[in-house]
Formats: C-alpha cells, sequence, structure tokens
C-alpha cells in the first residue's frame, strides 16, 4: 500500500486535483481519499451522498463501524473526512490525528484491500496535527501556482517535510486562475531540490466540473484537460524518485519571485 500526501496553499487547488488524480488511478488501483480539512469538503467532487466525520461519529458513537466513516465515491474509490472542532473551538489539527488513530483501529486499509492513500491536507499548515501525515506518508507533493504567496507556502511546507526528516517526491503547477508563469515555479523546483511532476493548465471545464460536483475525468472524459489529470496521476504513481528539501531563505524566495516578475 502507498501512502501519498498533498500539501499546498489554502485555495491552490488541492481538493480539486486530489479527486482527479484519485478518479484516474481508480481505473487500476483501490484509492483511499482521506480529507484533513475542518470543513469536510476534500472529496466533494467524488461522491453524492453527504458524509459524516470522522469526529462527529466518534461524538456520537462509543462503538464506530467502517462504513460509519467511509462512503464509497464510485468505483474502486472510497472516502473518509476527518473533520475537526466547532469553529472557535479546540485544534483543527486534532480531527486529523483522531481519524488516522480510528483508522488503524478499525483496520480501513486491510479491510477494503486498499492499494492507495491519498491525503489531502489543509493549506500550508504544518504543525500539530497537520504535520502528522509527514512522519509516515511514503510520497509528499506539494501544489503551488507561480504566485508569490503561494510559493512562499510552499516553502514553508518543504522546511517542515526537511524538519521531519521526511523526504519531498515533487512539486506540481496548477496555474488556478493566476498569471501562468511555468519558469519560476521550475526554477522553484530546482532551487530547493525536487522534482518538477507537471503542469495543470487554465481550462473552464475544471470550473465546470466544480459545479456539477464531479471530477473532470468523469465529466469530461474525453477532454484534454482530463487527459492530463491521467498522465500526472501516472507520473506520481511511477514517481520513485525523492529528495531531502534545501528551502530558500525569505530572501532568496523573494529574489527568484522578482527575476520572473516583469
Amino acid at each position: 500500500m502507498k501512502q501519498i500526501g498533498f500539501y499546498g496553499k489554502g485555495g491552490i487547488g488541492k481538493s480539486t486535483t486530489v479527486c482527479n488524480i484519485a478518479k484516474a488511478l481508480s481505473e487500476e488501483y483501490r484509492v483511499l481519499v482521506i480529507g484533513c480539512d475542518p470543513k469536510a469538503d476534500c472529496t466533494a467532487l467524488l461522491r453524492e451522498e453527504d458524509i459524516k466525520t470522522v469526529l462527529e461519529v466518534l461524538r456520537e458513537k462509543r462503538s464506530v463501524k467502517i462504513e460509519d466513516i467511509v462512503v464509497e465515491g464510485g468505483k474502486n474509490i472510497y472516502c473518509v473526512e476527518a473533520g475537526g472542532p466547532k469553529p472557535g473551538v479546540g485544534c483543527a489539527g486534532r480531527g486529523v490525528i483522531v481519524a488516522i488513530e480510528t483508522l488503524k483501529k478499525l483496520n480501513v486499509f486491510e479491510n477494503l484491500d486498499i492499494d492507495i492513500v491519498l491525503y489531502d491536507i489543509l493549506g500550508d499548515v504544518v504543525c500539530g496535527g497537520f504535520s502528522l501525515p509527514l512522519r509516515f506518508l511514503d510520497d509528499v507533493y506539494i501544489i503551488t501556482s507561480s504566485d508569490y504567496m503561494s510559493l512562499y507556502a510552499a516553502n514553508n511546507i518543504a522546511m517542515g517535510v526537511k524538519e521531519l526528516k521526511n523526504k519531498l517526491s515533487g512539486v506540481i503547477y496548477n496555474v488556478r486562475g493566476s498569471y501562468d508563469n511555468e519558469e519560476v515555479v521550475k526554477e522553484f523546483c530546482k532551487r530547493i531540490n525536487t522534482n518538477y511532476i507537471g503542469k495543470i493548465p487554465n481550462s473552464p471545464l475544471v470550473a465546470k466540473s466544480e459545479v456539477l460536483g464531479k471530477t473532470v475525468i468523469e465529466a469530461f472524459p474525453d477532454s484534454d484537460i482530463a487527459k492530463i489529470y491521467k498522465e500526472l496521476a501516472r507520473k506520481i504513481y511511477e514517481n520513485r524518485e525523492k529528495r531531502e528539501p534545501m528551502p530558500l531563505s525569505k530572501r532568496e524566495l523573494k529574489e527568484l519571485a522578482l527575476k520572473y516578475l516583469k
């Protein structure tokens, strides 16, 4: 079983990317997607029915079963949402910790015969519960745009990966409505010592599929953007190269960003 985590700045398109990657991989493998955002909307594009978060179920029941917290998201796809405390109460990262502990106690991975686990992890937070997956993930990917603040978040995540003695498998460039500057992302990858995995270009079909509550691969299977997601999923699954990241200083990151701003 392979466990893969996706980090990145909030709003960068992690959930859309993860859901499409899951859909692509499910053509050959059994995939579990674990949403690690208190809003519990990470897996929304994969499922039609509502899902109760792990924390919600644990608050309601003493004895929890797999079917209480796992929802099918189509053939070979399963969805879990960790959830979180009520706004302003408690630590949001606690949901991630509790969810992982619960899944292990229920032997979910073994009972569902899971081949690949994808973790969609909240924003650029790499402390507390949100950093927990960094301790055991087989692969860690960062999703970023070419915007400075997105690269700033990506650099902070690379620091967290290095601090926790893990390695970085690569960076995915998601244009996501920002100005398109692939070269700055490629140089950023080179400078922090990681792989440039690929680019997800802007496409109106991505926004349209989100409105439909589906992945691009399901809603528009023959489109060019669906093919890009499938190729990205293949690269991620086959990638075996991991490196210790070398995060930039704030000064170096600013110099890099300004170099490509014209």
